[in-house]
């Protein structure tokens, strides 16, 4: 065992497929980590949930096990931070105990009553024009009219279930949730709170309640927890789950950030308009600036996050890597009849060295990997993945690559907007995620969005590296202006002049298919439920 250099941080990284602990020092050396899958319950109704008490069991296990290897003295354990996925909402009564699954990000039962309470005498993009101005000029953005955000997972549980919200004391978000099993603290980050949108966020550093949001909300004002700094020290760990890790009883806590906040941090891109990519299950391009904007046409605006006197702006993909995840779940491996072994493998590197065999253009094969709606450029709920142009000689590797172009193709689509909202152009952009793993997918990224992509060294860390370093910076150990020094990259991709020609047309197609396939799936999938904005021109 090894005496690190600098203080150790139990970084928690809590993502929509599973739960990953980590040993990282303020400096961001990665001492060792453990994961462990979480179960995404999909009800009949259209949910998606997954459960508090499972999250809590998998971050015990998971630090058990990481804690066992001695990769470090227990003492050089300085504090707890999570990063954690965003938008998901958690009913908790007055012992912190939750009352119900957790509606996640991806759950959109809650539009309906969302409309009902956004609605008025004059309406915009099926809003009030009254509450929209107000929520544009306070907060930055407005209520996702899909349903996706915790304002309508509030008023869902206040609608479908009316006896859980009478027992509600507050509605947590995921990283809140974890932070009371904590420390006992009932408290939500700048960051978390955000999309309940019931906050003044003009200044980044007093993120506080308006009245007049709270009331607009629908959902009683006591119902929502305080307010704290994604640096705050919350207190120590509970006696108990230091007894039960083995942790110092000193131990701090740390109030951390949701996912995009912390992977701006853990990819080094703090610097003003210095973007970096994310590729997990769901996907976002995001770079911090000194200004609150909003551009309604795009879905884009700049909202509080961990740095000071800044705004993140970030643009969301709702489902990227999660196309993988489906393709190898539901389509190469599902476990039926055609597929009898019972340990499917680890398909992703297979994958990387098959779609490096098929030609950029996938042999005209196009996909487009809205399976599960869009968020940005267009917030369209009733969107849904598709194959295009498949023909008889066509192979499974050209499905493969078709799956990593489409993603890319999006991302091409959310940056136009990107750059517009930031009065500049891309050159680089840190890649962080699951998808920085893949050499491939790097060098699709770079190709499509003709830029330089920066592969973060140890990508699939990134969030749990920004929980250390912010957990760094509130314990006083190190800066944010630090930060940049402390991350470094794998190898960097340079556009492949050859493949523009190719990929400017299909990504000219790929728009095409959604003008003309749009109207399609608002009849197929749900009428005209939700706001629909066109910025593809």
């Amino acid at each position: 065992m090894n005496q690190p250099t600098a203080p150790v941080i139990l970084a928690v990284d809590l993502g929509t497929s599973g739960m990953k602990v980590a040993l990282i020092t303020t400096h961001g050396q990665v001492l060792g980590w453990e994961s462990q899958p979480i179960a995404l319950y999909l009800t009949p109704d259209g949910g998606a949930e997954q459960s508090p008490d499972e999250w809590w069991q998998a971050f015990l296990s998971t630090t058990q096990r990481l804690l066992a290897r001695d990769l470090a003295p227990r003492e050089a354990i300085k504090a707890v931070c999570c990063s954690t996925q965003g938008e998901g909402t958690v009913p908790v009564d007055r012992d912190g105990h939750a009352l119900m699954n957790c509606i996640l990000w991806m759950d959109m039962r809650g539009a309906p009553y969302l409309h009902q309470q956004a609605r008025g005498l004059i309406n915009v993009a099926g809003a009030d024009v009254f509450k929209l101005l107000r929520w544009i000029r306070l907060t930055g953005g407005m209520p996702s009219l899909t349903g996706k955000d915790p304002a309508a997972h509030m008023l869902l549980v206040r609608e479908k279930f009316p006896d859980i919200y009478a027992r509600t004391y507050k509605f947590l978000n995921v990283l809140d949730y974890l932070n009371l099993r904590l420390t006992g603290r009932f408290a939500a980050t700048f960051d978390s709170i955000l999309t309940s949108w019931v906050t003044d966020n003009r200044d980044p550093n007093d993120i506080r309640y308006h009245d007049a949001l709270i009331k607009a909300s629908g959902i009683d004002a006591d119902k929502f927890p305080e307010i704290v700094s994604c640096t705050t020290v919350l207190g120590n760990v509970k006696s108990e789950v230091a007894e039960a890790l083995g942790l110092a009883a000193n131990v701090k806590v740390v109030a951390g950030a949701i996912d995009n906040t912390g992977a701006a941090i853990g990819s080094g891109a703090v610097a003003d308009f210095m973007p970096h990519l994310y590729i997990g299950t769901s996907s976002w391009i995001a770079a911090h600036v000194p200004y609150k904007k909003t551009d309604i046409s795009s879905s884009l605006a700049s909202v509080p996050c961990a740095l000071p006197d800044r705004y993140l702006l970030t643009a969301l993909q709702a489902t990227a890597g999660g196309n993988l995840n489906f393709l190898r779940d539901n389509i190469l491996y599902h476990k039926d009849e055609l597929l009898q072994e019972e340990n499917v493998p680890d398909v992703f590197k297979i994958m990387d060295r098959i779609a490096e065999r098929v030609p950029a253009g996938s042999n005209g094969v196009i996909y487009t990997p809205w399976i599960w709606g869009e968020r940005a450029p267009v917030e369209d709920r009733n969107l849904r993945a598709g194959l295009y142009n498949l023909a008889l000689n066509n192979t499974r590797a050209d499905v493969i690559r078709a799956f990593l172009e489409g993603v890319a193709f999006n991302t091409r689509w959310l940056l136009k907007p990107v750059e517009k909202f930031m009065g500049r152009s891309v050159k680089h952009i840190n890649l962080v995620g699951g998808g920085g793993n893949s050499d491939v997918w790097c060098q699709i990224f770079a190709d499509v969005l003709n830029v330089e992509v920066r592969q973060v060294q140890d990508p699939i860390q990134a969030n749990a590296r920004g929980a250390a370093f912010i957990a760094g910076v509130g314990l006083g150990a190190i800066g944010f202006g630090d930060v940049p020094q402390l991350v470094t990259f794998k190898r960097t991709y340079q556009p492949t002049p050859q493949h523009r020609a190719v990929y400017d047309d299909r990504y000219a197609v790929f728009i095409e298919i959604y003008r003309q396939m749009k109207g399609v799936y608002r009849k197929l999938n749900g009428g005209n439920v939700g706001r629909q904005q066109d910025s593809s021109d």
